[in-house]
């Protein structure tokens, strides 16, 4: 069995869908951080089954509203003297930017590079987002 050591002042992602942890590892781009990162993937669950979990050491300045949209499951544990502080989970957000794109290419964002993907939850069972340009519809479950 693999053991890995508590951090002491931090950030756990916990509660990641196996297999997702490597896609949230390069969107919050923590391999340009100067902070020690473990990626742990495939750990035995209860809950999920198998799950994956990131450790960020040290506090982090990032951005971690993306994950609602990846996985709303997902929860982020605050660390301060090896104790949980806080804990935060997280929803679909109502809007995303330059997060997902439109695949329309006869919607705006096709042609003109420089305008910003905006896209809007119309649907938050389904976890379905309409494009604010061209209103098409895309399901997260398709992304």
């Amino acid at each position: 069995m693999l053991t890995v050591n508590s951090i002491k002042n931090g950030v756990v992602i916990d509660h990641i869908k196996a297999g997702l942890g490597i896609k949230i590892f390069k969107m919050l781009e923590l391999d340009k951080i100067e902070s020690a990162v473990c990626l742990l993937m495939n750990v035995s669950s209860e809950k999920l089954g198998k799950k994956d979990i990131i450790k960020i050491e040290n506090v982090v300045d990032l951005d971690f509203r993306i994950l609602g949209i990846l996985d709303p499951n997902i929860t982020i544990n605050v660390i301060k003297d090896e104790v949980l502080v806080e804990k935060k989970k997280f929803e679909l957000p109502e809007r995303v930017e330059n997060v997902l794109s439109c695949k329309n290419p006869r919607c705006v964002t096709s042609i003109e590079k420089y305008i910003d993907h905006v896209f809007y939850l119309v649907d938050k069972e389904k976890g379905e987002y309409r494009c604010m340009y061209c209103d098409e519809i895309y399901a997260l479950s398709e992304v």
